[in-house]
């Protein structure tokens, strides 16, 4: 199927000239995923349907995992994995700081303590190192579960941190929702297979590898945790007459189950996707190869036309034996030594119609967690937090518009084109 060209095509442009702007990250949406749609809102059920069902199905094939349970957001997901895990008040959670809020914000949300974790200052990633010493930290907190981060597409050694959990006694939740698509170790493990872990979490935001417009999904290989996941998501209710307590309610003056009864045996949530968005996500899941090959392909040309910029531009540093999927190309500048400000490069990136953004502030800085924690020292996440910027990255973009990236920021950090970038023009 042909992309249609609103998708597809991103020429550099002039914002004064009225042409396109280029984001930081967008959905590719293309004929076919329309069509997918369309056939939802055409029959009969538009949620908790068949699509539902099936994308379920595709994303535990897709994964490698036994069971994937589909809900409305990414933090969502991780909502209901707590609550699968019955994490609580008086228990701790490992967060990296460095991560978006939900990460730390569903933690508080089911009671309990966020115990944050510093990054490496090169990649921005919690390894088993910083779990370590963010484990020491903890007092007298009973850690219950450690959230790593797979920023941007990246994961750092999550056979290790497995290891760690194992012996100590704990839940690894991996937060993959900018990584689908990632493998890592000698085997090629497909995030979310949780060969190495309890759950996995992921989204299904526009920006994301694929998108449901909103939407995200838990996978894990332990069926009575899915099933609960599954009653969390619709409230908490069950209509199987053998979970049944209320039985002089239930059953009729012969045993049968009454047709219209329910019971809500815990409280939930309504965090169900609906069939109209579990039908784009399914579609969308059939191209995942080629867009993950794409954003492969566009990072591999980032690093190749951004290498005469080192040491005052650099990559993220790649964790060994991991292949990412690249949700977002993060750089690291040194902004000091190019003589300018992140502001100021965003904003005149902007000027020439280049979306830019910063993935993340850590998390410990904000606010509500500083009142809670106070000041926490946390080196590597502010080393890491002082020099990232995402560069545009998504599958509809073109060869073409990483070159033009390149120019832009090049001019702006030496006054000078860059050399190798072909000049897609920006203002013709």
């Amino acid at each position: 199927m042909v992309p249609s060209p609103e998708s597809s095509l991103f020429a550099f442009h002039d914002m004064t000239a009225g042409r396109q702007f280029l984001p930081y990250g967008r959905q590719l949406v293309e004929d076919d995923d329309v069509a997918a749609v369309a056939a939802v809102l055409r029959g009969d059920y538009l949620t908790t349907g068949p699509a539902v069902r099936n994308f379920e199905a595709a994303l535990a094939a897709a994964t490698g995992a036994g069971h994937a349970v589909a809900c409305s957001s990414g933090t969502a997901g991780l909502h209901l994995a707590a609550m699968a895990l019955d994490i609580g008040p008086g228990d701790g959670v490992v967060v990296p700081a460095v991560t978006f809020l939900a990460t730390a914000n569903v933690v508080r949300h089911v009671g309990a303590e966020v115990i944050f974790a510093d990054v490496d200052a090169e990649t921005g990633l919690m390894g088993p190192a910083e779990l370590a010493a963010a484990m020491e930290r903890a007092g007298e907190l009973d850690i219950k579960a450690v959230v790593p981060v797979h920023l941007a597409g990246q994961c750092a050694d999550p056979e290790g941190i497995w290891m760690m959990a194992v012996d100590r006694g704990f839940h690894v939740v991996d937060d993959a929702c900018h990584a689908l698509g990632t493998r890592y170790g000698g085997a090629a493990v497909p995030v979310g297979s949780c060969r190495h872990g309890t759950m996995a979490t992921f989204s299904f935001h526009p920006v994301k590898t694929i998108t449901m417009g909103e939407g995200g999904a838990v996978t894990t290989n332990d069926q009575a945790m899915a099933e609960r996941m599954r009653r969390l998501r619709s409230h908490g209710m069950v209509r199987d007459a053998a979970m049944f307590e209320n039985t002089d309610l239930a059953f009729d003056a012969g045993g049968a189950a009454n047709p219209w009864y329910y019971e809500m045996p815990e409280a939930g949530l309504n965090y169900r996707a609906s069939d109209i968005h579990c039908a784009l996500g399914l579609s969308q899941l059939r191209k995942l190869d080629r867009f993950v090959a794409r954003r492969r392909a566009l990072a591999d040309r980032y690093d190749a036309l951004l290498a005469p910029l080192a040491p005052v531009v650099r990559p993220r540093k790649r964790p060994s034996a991991c292949r990412p999927a690249w949700h977002l190309y993060v750089v690291l500048i040194d902004f000091a030594a190019a003589g300018t400000t992140r502001a100021e490069v965003m904003n005149r990136l902007r000027n020439d119609g280049i979306g830019t953004q910063v993935h993340y502030l850590p998390v410990h800085h904000q606010p509500y967690y500083r009142r809670r924690y106070g000041h926490q020292n946390l080196p590597g996440s502010e080393a890491y937090y002082e020099r990232c910027l995402a560069l545009p990255l998504f599958p509809g973009m073109e060869d073409g518009d990483v070159d033009g990236v390149v120019s832009a920021l090049t001019e702006i950090l030496t006054g000078k084109p860059s050399v190798g970038a072909s000049t897609q023009q920006r203002a013709t």
